[in-house]
């Protein structure tokens, strides 16, 4: 940016980096005569009251005060790389406000920290040449062809399977739907546009990696990743605020990578509770990738190997088309537990063994470690650790009993009901079943994947596999069978998607057999069970939805939860009740989960449930938003508790249903 003329006095509008809801506004700022490089999107250090200089971003730079009163001057120009870009910074504000939070809370998840060395090599570089394309794949024109280009709107369901994809380091087998994902992202770059494709993990995204690297090349890809080593993600991050056509990858966050040509958005198993973001102001990913979509006028897609009542709602809308990506033809056999004290049924236990011939097998259970649970010998009470009052149990045959929680050794374990040292063990882990299925079948490999040992992928030898939900890894070619233990478990638990979360941690375990191999899905019956057995859940996911309508639960309907003193929710509760179409449940007194102690924040709070629809959501965010400014401008000393927390669709009061 040139130099501003001798004399002429220019004005930044900045956004402060704050967590105070106070903050959350555009504040405007006199640029000295003498400095440079303030432009839109750079960083800048700005004061606010008296000597506290916080961080900001410029939004614009103008010739002309648009605030009448005092204005104080920018104190320095941080960096002179635009790293707020005008898509990042209008996404922000919408979902901010969507959800009643702080702008600069979004911020904050998309850009990440400064790094003075990667900027200086970056601003060296200048703008690159994009990489040639590679010869696209045989089958890529037949993935959904022209989506891009329509703008398309897909609810994407795929059938499931694995495949080789050309690797750096030879050949690797991913599922078939990072290949048809990578084809898509394709479409988006010989447009000369970016696309967006966001994943739950890394395990997924693993497999989108090698998949895009194999359709567009390595050097069209670009992975931004909370868990990548700093510069390496400020690296990224940096080649995204360019032109280069790329193809963005990764976590929840990367819904929010700066793409100023953004003609592709991709939010696969959107139903994964991984992707519902824990920080203020808690915007799902699938939420900022629509409000992304409504903005850009990209193509969206919204895929997984199930069909989540969210997309099922919006196809019903007709804002999603529906489309079903292949077919994968495995054999689905629902059983009943086995009757004679064995832990696998009897058919499960015939379908891993005659598939040992040839291939690895799967057998998916509940539950990692050895014993998951422990109960007191005398009188059956759980086990409990008597420092945090979390769950005890053991992960090993041989180990002590510890916290699952805290992680604490229970060595002296006395039960505070009836004073027994002994306890038994409930349930079987991950280490416990491949025990048992050793000693079982003799001589056969069992190997374990779950959290604690982590395995991405095997080769084709035959070998037995136990690995949580979530944890399995990709087999050669498939597995030959098979196996899902603890359903009945899985669906004993109380929350309002459990049976949702289930048929897609199903879906997706089922995707990992080879062609023609048996699925086992032991202990279910109904129409959970037969959600599976079909060529695809879309029925399970509209029976879920039309339930939900009827009861007014999400995502029939959004809900709010508001928190905080009662005379504080008791205001709040007045405001939003007074939205047409409004029904609140509560207010209720705040009670610490199970083994959690009371806390000074939670010993006179109260929480209330307010259920809205979707077209007042506007109005009750802003209201929302008012009653919270309201509550934050009143004093209160140091320590004390917040006195309210208003939080959108939030999904935690519904876990008990």
């Amino acid at each position: 940016m040139a130099p501003a003329e001798q004399g002429a006095t220019r004005y930044a509008r900045v956004v402060v980096d704050s967590r105070l809801p106070q903050l959350d506004r555009v504040f405007e700022y006199r640029v000295p005569p003498a400095m440079e490089g303030v432009a839109p999107g750079v960083r800048v250090r700005v004061p606010l009251r008296g000597d506290r200089l916080a961080d900001g971003w410029v939004l614009e730079v103008a010739d002309e005060r648009a605030w009448e009163g005092e204005v104080a001057d920018v104190e320095r120009v941080v960096s002179p790389v635009p790293v707020l870009q005008p898509e990042v910074w209008a996404l922000a504000r919408a979902v901010a406000d969507r959800a009643a939070g702080g702008a600069s809370d979004v911020l904050r998840l998309a850009i990440p920290g400064r790094q003075a060395r990667v900027e200086k090599a970056w601003l060296a570089r200048g703008e690159a040449e994009p990489a040639p394309l590679p010869a696209p794949a045989d089958d890529a024109d037949a993935v959904l062809p022209g989506l891009v280009e329509a703008r398309r709107r897909v609810a994407l369901e795929c059938a499931g399977g694995v495949a080789r994809v050309a690797a750096a380091d030879g050949e690797a087998w991913v599922g078939r739907w990072a290949i048809a994902l990578a084809a898509l992202a394709r479409q988006a770059l010989e447009r000369g546009e970016q696309a967006i494709l966001v994943v739950p993990d890394h395990r997924e995204q693993r497999q989108l990696r090698l998949a895009l690297e194999a359709a567009v090349g390595a050097e069209r890809v670009v992975e931004l990743d909370a868990r990548q080593p700093n510069p390496d993600r400020y690296r990224g991050f940096l080649r995204c605020v360019g032109q280069e056509p790329v193809a963005v990858i990764g976590p929840r966050s990367a819904v929010y990578a700066p793409a100023a040509r953004l003609g592709l958005l991709v939010v696969w198993e959107d139903g994964d509770p991984l992707l519902a973001e824990p920080l203020a102001p808690w915007v799902h990913a699938r939420d900022a990738a629509l409000v992304r979509q409504a903005q850009s006028g990209c193509a969206l897609v919204l895929a997984g190997h199930a069909r989540s009542t969210d997309a099922e709602r919006l196809v019903e809308l007709g804002f999603l088309e529906h489309e079903l990506l292949g077919r994968h033809r495995v054999r689905v056999l629902p059983t009943t537990m086995a009757d004679d004290g064995r832990r696998i049924p009897t058919q499960a236990f015939a379908a891993l063994r005659d598939a040992l011939a040839e291939r690895p097998v799967l057998v998916q259970v509940g539950r990692p470690g050895h014993a998951p649970g422990l109960r007191c010998g005398g009188c059956g009470a759980r086990g409990r650790c008597q420092a945090c009052g979390g769950p005890l149990g053991r992960r090993t045959r041989q180990a002590p009993p510890s916290c699952r929680l805290c992680g604490r050794i229970a060595a002296a374990w006395r039960c505070p009901t009836c004073r027994a040292t002994a306890l038994v063990e409930v349930g079987r882990g991950s280490s416990r079943i491949a025990e048992e299925l050793g000693r079982a079948l003799p001589g056969v490999p069992v190997v374990v994947a779950d959290g604690e040992h982590e395995r991405l992928s095997l080769d084709a030898r035959p070998r037995i596999v136990v690995a949580t939900r979530g944890a399995e890894p990709i087999a050669e070619g498939g597995y030959g069978a098979v196996v899902l233990l603890d359903g009945d478990a899985l669906l004993a638990r109380e929350g309002l998607r459990v049976a949702e979360e289930a048929v897609r941690q199903w879906a997706t375990a089922r995707a990992l057999a080879a062609e023609g191999a048996p699925v086992v899905l032991a202990g279910v019956a109904g129409p959970i069970a037969a959600a599976l057995t079909g060529t695809t859940t879309v029925p399970f996911a509209r029976a879920e939805l039309a339930e939900r309508r009827a009861l007014r639960f999400p995502p029939a309907v959004r809900a709010a939860t508001v928190t905080g003193l009662p005379d504080a929710v008791a205001e709040a509760l007045e405001a939003l009740a007074a939205i047409p179409h409004v029904d609140v449940l509560g207010p209720v007194p705040v009670v610490p989960g199970p083994g959690a102690a009371p806390t000074a924040s939670s010993a006179h709070s109260e929480r209330a449930i307010v259920r809205f629809g979707y077209a007042e959501g506007a109005e009750l965010a802003g209201a929302a938003r008012g009653r919270v400014l309201a509550a934050a401008s009143r004093p209160r000393k140091p320590g004390a508790q917040v006195r309210l927390r208003i939080r959108l669709d939030d999904p935690e009061p519904f876990d008990g249903l």
